[in-house]
């Protein structure tokens, strides 16, 4: 490494890197958060979104405060509602600040049904109501809402954010940082990765067996999430934020993962499409549901995204954070249109099939298989990225410059 490269930060250290779990956060702070997010913040409608069962029913007079459960929409109340209402609107210079509650969408990434509810327990209709009216929307919910916002703020220019899963973890440690530096150090990361032509993976087994997942490219310009929405230029933001991603052209070999109910399965790929999963251990009931789904909808199986994190977090025990840790990747299967790909719900055979599903390989979330190692092809160059859930050499000196 040349002396020109610049140290890295105290927080990609290795002894931070080793335990991210001793990285000290500043308070969260919301005017801070949305005032590095949205600059320019000043003459912008700003409105809360939160998720139900019975929608109506819980968001009339906030009944749903004196209810037990519902931690994310009290979070979304107690840190961005109350807060926006008792002076962060007025020091970003922002308006509106209302809440509003939707029926849950019931899988992450699904279209939202038109109704909406105020306060007053009024119906109303996103599409006349809420999109043409807001200029920046804060939804905080059961599931990810990022695909269909992201379409809507297309349609009608607004710009906003998702923050699904929220818990303290996430409130203290990324939703806490300096989204300049992430911004900066996805960047750094995304120069690195750009325009690779494939990504090949290994997986270790616990009986040693690898396994190998071969994804194409084609490349293709990498992207980033850095949660930096600035301008008035319609976006979403996906908070916390910190990762490169691709939209995979193709993809083949094999790949585990480890379904809700903890069975591990073994998946085989071929022409990006996921076709069949095998037991590995667990409930083999689990495994042919998953088949029976691929046979009736094989867009389910369809890989759409390849992401590599950035950022050095605490486990939050949610995927929206846990995702961004430098070390770990994730694929998705299901919809990528809100990332420039080509998949698109109306391609289901069932709207609730047109999900986007992430599948995140962390040491805590896949505890049964090691990422031994990912590897990247960019014309005569060859690259390791990760080993071992650590982010290789090259990935560190890239941080560096």
């Amino acid at each position: 490494m040349s002396d020109s490269c610049s140290p890295l930060p105290d927080y990609l250290k290795d002894e931070i890197l080793l335990h991210p779990e001793n990285r000290r956060f500043p308070a969260f702070d919301l005017a801070r958060l949305l005032g590095q997010v949205f600059a320019p913040t000043q003459g912008c409608r700003v409105c809360v979104l939160i998720d139900f069962a019975e929608p109506a029913a819980m968001i009339k007079d906030f009944a749903f405060l004196e209810h037990d459960g519902f931690p994310v929409q009290k979070h979304a109340h107690q840190y961005f509602y109350s807060q926006l209402q008792d002076g962060v609107m007025q020091s970003l210079g922002m308006h509106g600040g209302d809440l509003f509650a939707y029926r849950v969408s019931g899988g992450s990434n699904l279209d939202l049904d038109d109704a909406i509810w105020d306060t007053h327990g009024t119906q109303l209709s996103f599409e006349r109501d809420i999109y043409p009216h807001y200029t920046l929307i804060l939804c905080i919910s059961t599931f990810s809402a990022t695909a269909p916002l992201t379409a809507k703020a297309k349609q009608y220019g607004f710009r906003g954010a998702t923050l699904h899963g929220l818990n303290d973890i996430i409130l203290q440690s990324g939703l806490s940082v300096d989204y300049n530096e992430v911004s900066r150090d996805a960047e750094k990361l995304r120069l690195a990765l750009t325009r690779a032509d494939s990504v090949e993976i290994d997986f270790e087994l616990e009986d040693g067996r690898i396994l190998t997942a071969w994804l194409g490219l084609a490349g293709q310009e990498a992207q980033k999430s850095h949660g930096l929405c600035l301008g008035t230029a319609p976006d979403i933001a996906n908070l916390p934020a910190g990762e490169v991603y691709f939209v995979p052209t193709d993809a083949r070999g094999q790949f585990p993962m480890k379904y809700e109910d903890g069975t591990l399965g073994l998946l085989d790929v071929k022409d990006r499409c996921i076709y069949r999963s095998s037991l590995i251990a667990g409930n083999q009931a689990t495994i042919d549901a998953h088949n029976a789904r691929l046979l009736d909808d094989p867009m389910t199986g369809t890989l759409g995204e390849l992401g590599f994190g950035t950022q050095v977090l605490p486990v939050s025990y949610a995927d929206i954070q846990d995702e961004k840790v430098l070390g770990t990747c994730h694929m998705a299967t299901g919809r990528d249109d809100h990332l420039g790909g080509d998949i698109v719900p109306a391609m289901f055979k069932k709207h609730e099939n047109s999900t986007h599903d992430d599948i995140l390989f962390a040491p805590h979330k896949t505890p049964n298989f090691n990422l031994r190692q990912v590897r990247m092809q960019r014309g005569d160059q060859h690259e390791i990225l990760i080993e071992n859930f650590r982010p290789s050499r090259y990935m560190m000196d890239s941080l560096r410059l």
